[in-house]
């Protein structure tokens, strides 16, 4: 049997890909920058969704014992996420680069600040990683639209 740290950390870093190959291909393939940019931020839309998904099963397990955020918070925040991830989608390109990549390091504070006691070591550890290579790509895709729109 695998262990699931092992596990995790093996999807997480293949969930990395998408993020790097949409953020290499619009240099590759510039031509095609509008539907690549499109799939490359719904990619980013779903992975914030996950994310913010995973704070669900935590504030349900919340409501009898006492810890730093209550279960009304844990969802709140796990809702602003995911309407953030959808609402982003519908809004111009310039807004996106803008958005995604706030958006993936506020949750990454979040993890660190406040839900950092259900978390074990090697996730936090896991998910400096994931954070920093997806921003990075996020950053590049940013930086590709502005200079390719200026």
């Amino acid at each position: 049997m695998i262990a699931v740290a092992r596990l995790a950390i093996a999807i997480g870093l293949l969930g990395l890909l998408p993020f790097i190959f949409g953020a290499g291909s619009l240099f590759c393939w510039p031509e095609h920058s509008v539907w690549l940019m499109k799939y490359f931020y719904v990619y980013s839309a779903g992975i914030l969704a996950f994310m913010a998904g995973v704070y669900w099963p935590i504030a349900m397990q919340l409501e009898d014992r006492c810890y730093p955020l209550s279960p009304l918070s844990t969802m709140l925040i796990s809702q602003f996420f995911f309407v953030t991830a959808g609402v982003a989608l519908l809004l111009p390109f310039s807004w996106q680069i803008m958005l995604y990549p706030l958006a993936y390091i506020v949750l990454y504070i979040v993890d660190v600040h406040w839900m950092h006691l259900y978390w074990p070591r090697w996730y936090q550890k896991l998910r400096l990683v994931l954070t920093s290579v997806a921003v990075i790509a996020q950053v590049v895709v940013a930086g590709w639209f502005l200079s390719a729109t200026a």
